[in-house]
């Protein structure tokens, strides 16, 4: 059965409702998102739903499968209504004590976070990680079920929607978000209101609208969360231009390997339309739109804006040379308006809450906020959503909680495999698109991959290089060969074969890929060799004069032996090889032969702490480069 909504009371009617259905409740919360899916959080709700159904508690307790909460590090995660309490790492053994205190109004303690002071942090909100965060767009993940439309109605949903089509112009809203300032969250940082501009006023008709929703930077999973999580707010947001620039179609172009994101966008549609929400006369408003899933295939290229067009097409997806821009010319050569997942969220809110509001929050030049996905060697993983102007010492040591095992922050890769690194006399950069595009990197879609000293910045290179020439579609020379023929530079530098001359060729090769390659893929594929070059030149050098990896990491160069000193026979080290390169009497000290040694590391993993005899050295030659002796 249909719901008419024509007005904004008709709105605060249906949150009204659904909200005294909630009340007197205690709700449990369980995040649902594929990070703690992964930790078994789907057992976890039925072990909740059973305990519940044995106890039988005269306090009536409603479960709700929230999406990501971002504290991925330490899934699964619980938050109970009211008092806002957040546990940490349940596991199914929890369950019975969970219950059990929370129909008497009672803690868990021993699933609360722990502060540095030993302290338990009661709140959600008041743990670091959450605490130094601003997350206007994320927030809501943890609030809402993302398959009940009436959860997202109950939080001020679709105000904005039927604010813009009963009482503002197209042309009215496009200026609101050209005053916001937002700039696209997928990478490019394009101007929306300037974007949405120019397809308002294209020439030609039918429009469309796409959200590009194919995310494919490794680590990276921030559109993901967003449309697991509350896929009405990209919806209303989609709708919203869509009326801006006078389309009645759109797409919604999400990765086939996002299967949770695709169920929950297919069914916010499904509720969409059955409010009314979609299709013809929405809201009364006389605007008809509707939407559809278009599931990608795969292709990392595809997320660049004309590749995906010709894949909805149906044909390869490979980019097009530019211009003509889709804004004016794109899907079936119509005017057609694309932006990202967090962009498309975000108007919502700036058009409840107003341009000033939005532009409050950031910088000068980069308005509102970023969601990122913190990764790597830092304590605290996750996704936070960030003020534009943060430090990048405030993401990684307040938030992140500093570099695992107490090492040394070496640097940080922004922006994805296209991205370049920021060294440590960076940490104290604002990170919005400029400055981060004068240090040479990029804010890309959002992925922040932290690195220790024992990171090696060659090793790093030729990884994300690899990346890329096997996404690279091939169509143009410069990508293709470029980036493939760096990586034979590199892998004779990682090898002990490299000259000064490879830095010069790395070097000159990396500005002619990106001055001369056909899109976005290959133009931003050199910022890893450019600025690993700028900032940690001496890495290169000394695998080049010295055949030593600093950070043994570089196999050629490195070799696995055992201080006879300290070994003590236990033969933890010989179970553990899987080649059979360690040999030894039991209780006294082993060797490994070099010969059969495959430089795995697992028994490095398993050398026991109190022995430490398991040692890797590096190169031949006790020269230094930079203070760090080979």
């Amino acid at each position: 059965m249909s719901v008419k909504i024509n007005s904004i009371e008709d709105l605060k009617k249906i949150a009204s409702e659904y909200e005294e259905q909630l009340k007197d409740s205690v709700i449990i919360s369980i995040c649902s998102g594929t990070g703690c899916k992964a930790y078994s959080s789907d057992d976890i709700y039925a072990s909740i739903q059973k305990e519940i159904e044995k106890k039988k508690p005269e306090k009536r307790i409603i479960l709700k499968r929230t999406g990501c909460h971002g504290f991925c590090e330490r899934g699964p995660i619980i938050v109970i209504h009211p008092g806002d309490i957040c546990y940490l790492g349940v596991t199914e053994k929890d369950i019975p004590e969970i219950v059990e205190k929370t129909i008497k109004g009672e803690v868990v303690e021993s699933l609360l976070y722990v502060d540095e002071n030993g302290k338990p942090v009661l709140k959600e909100d008041d743990i670091p990680f959450y605490k130094f965060q601003k997350r206007i767009v994320f927030g809501n993940n943890s609030k809402i079920d993302p398959k009940s439309i009436q959860d997202y109605i109950r939080i001020g949903g679709y105000q904005a929607l039927i604010g813009v089509l009963k009482e503002k112009t197209p042309e009215e809203v496009i200026q609101i978000i050209k005053d916001a300032n937002i700039r696209g969250r997928g990478g490019g940082g394009f101007p929306a209101g300037t974007k949405w501009e120019i397809a308002r006023k294209a020439s030609g008709r039918p429009k469309y609208i796409i959200v590009n929703a194919d995310e494919g930077d490794p680590g990276a999973y921030m559109d993901r969360s967003i449309l697991e999580g509350n896929p009405h707010s990209i919806l209303e947001g989609l709708i919203i231009g869509a009326y801006a620039i006078g389309a009645n179609s759109g797409f919604i172009f999400v990765r086939h390997e996002y299967p949770q994101a695709v169920e929950n966008i297919r069914i916010a549609i499904d509720s969409a339309r059955e409010y009314r929400i979609l299709g013809d006369n929405i809201m009364g408003s006389g605007f008809n739109f509707d939407v559809m899933v278009h599931e990608g295939a795969g292709a990392f290229i595809s997320g660049e804006e004309t590749a995906l067009i010709k894949s909805i097409e149906g044909k390869v997806g490979e980019p097009v040379p530019k211009p003509p821009y889709p804004a004016t010319e794109g899907l079936y050569s119509k005017p057609t308006l694309i932006n990202n997942v967090e962009t498309f969220a975000n108007i919502p809110l700036i058009i409840k809450n107003g341009a000033d509001w939005f532009r409050s929050t950031g910088t000068e030049g980069s308005s509102g906020t970023k969601i990122f996905s913190l990764v790597g060697k830092v304590k605290n993983t996750g996704l936070v959503e960030v003020p534009m102007g943060i430090t990048l010492r405030d993401i990684v040591y307040k938030i992140g909680g500093g570099i695992k095992g107490n090492k040394k922050f070496k640097a940080v890769q922004t922006g994805g495999p296209s991205g370049g690194v920021i060294p440590e006399e960076l940490l104290d950069l604002p990170i919005d698109f400029d400055r981060l595009t004068e240090a040479g990197t990029m804010m890309g879609s959002g992925g922040m991959v932290v690195m220790d000293e024992t990171s090696c910045m060659v090793n790093v290179a030729h990884y994300f290089l690899k990346f890329l020439a096997d996404e690279s579609c091939g169509k143009c020379v410069p990508c293709r060969e470029g980036i493939r023929q760096m990586i034979y530079i590199y892998e004779s530098i990682m090898e002990g074969k490299g000259s000064e001359e490879d830095l010069k060729i790395l070097e000159d090769m990396a500005l002619l890929v990106k001055e001369a390659s056909l899109c976005a893929l290959g133009t931003t594929a050199p910022n890893i060799v450019l600025t690993t070059l700028k900032y940690f030149r001496e890495e290169y050098e000394a695998h080049i004069y010295y055949n030593t990896c600093p950070a043994r990491v570089c196999l050629p160069l490195i070799t696995y032996t055992i201080n006879t000193d300290r070994c003590a026979g236990c033969g933890i080290c010989v179970k553990t090889c899987p080649v059979g390169a360690i040999s030894g009497e039991i209780r006294k000290p082993h060797s490994i032969d070099e010969g059969i040694c495959i430089k795995c590391g697992s028994c490095l993993e398993v050398c026991p702490e109190k022995y430490n005899a398991i040692e890797v050295k590096t190169g031949s030659a006790t020269e230094k480069v930079k203070g760090i002796e080979k």
